[in-house]
């Protein structure tokens, strides 16, 4: 796992059980701090012995010029959480992939939610484009971007837009359009959604009451479940599910992408859990 801050991250505990259940007692998966600035030249020392990356932010975008081919999911969402090589002839080459929308994809069917009509984002960050990537693959129609400004959550729009999706900007503060949503995913860092979770516990912000029937949301943060948002929104009658679900299925995609076997999802779920405690 490679990015800055990783010291919170569970991906140590959820690889490296996969690779004891598959018995790849050689495989290991550490933490390593690295920035923008000094993640380039790190990446062109690498040798063969290296068979996947797990990136975070700051280098979902980092990586992108530097790698050879990038996989659809890579592609459209203009981020890359995952670094593996082929040999395809020619030399080895990396490729750039990206499972947090099949994470996302999975959290929300673990939900019970296997078809969105409309769909609220809360940020608009790489995570808020994922979302969006995985809102379409549920068959989602019409998707909020709900940001701090219209211009951060531009690529967010275009995106959906690019995929045929009817799209459109909100201030964060009209958590009345949560009501009816069939699914809300808090694409947030940690601390980041708690302001909105006292104003839907109080019943709106700005004098815009929550109204109608809260459907799924997904609240990335992992850590410390349930969330302030996790907690409001289970008062307000919906299903909140954790971004732990999200983090397994991303990595068990890894997994599989980076061993070519199946990954042992149960195994990874234990260990995972038993890290956060």
């Amino acid at each position: 796992m490679l990015g800055s801050p990783i010291s919170h991250s569970l991906s140590p505990a959820l690889h490296q059980a996969a690779y004891d259940e598959l018995r790849l007692h050689d495989w290991a998966y550490e933490r390593i701090e690295k920035d923008a600035e000094s993640f380039p030249a790190w990446f062109a020392d690498l040798d063969d012995s290296w068979r996947g990356l797990s990136l975070t932010m700051p280098l979902k975008a980092v990586v992108i010029g530097l790698i050879e081919r990038l996989s659809p999911s890579a592609s459209t969402t203009g981020a890359v959480n995952t670094v593996t090589w082929v040999d395809d002839g020619a030399g080895r080459r990396a490729v750039g992939d990206n499972t947090d929308v099949h994470g996302i994809v999975q959290a929300m069917l673990s939900a019970g939610l296997d078809r969105v009509h409309s769909a609220c984002v809360l940020g608009a960050g790489a995570t808020a484009r994922s979302s969006v990537v995985a809102l379409s693959q549920l068959g989602a129609e019409r998707v909020t971007v709900l940001a701090r400004s219209r211009s951060r959550a531009q690529s967010a729009i275009d995106l959906a837009a690019g995929l045929g999706i009817t799209a459109a900007y909100v201030p964060m503060r009209r958590l009345d359009l949560l009501g009816g949503a069939d699914a809300v995913i808090s694409a947030l860092p940690q601390g980041a959604a708690d302001s909105l979770a006292e104003s839907l516990r109080d019943g709106g912000l700005d004098g815009n009451p929550f109204s109608g029937t809260a459907g799924v949301l997904l609240d990335v943060v992992y850590q410390s479940w349930p969330t302030p948002l996790g907690q409001a929104w289970n008062a307000a009658g919906g299903v909140a599910v954790s971004g732990f679900e999200m983090l397994l299925h991303q990595a068990a995609a890894q997994v599989q992408l980076m061993t070519g076997l199946e990954p042992p999802i149960e195994p990874m779920r234990k260990a995972g859990l038993a890290a956060l405690g």
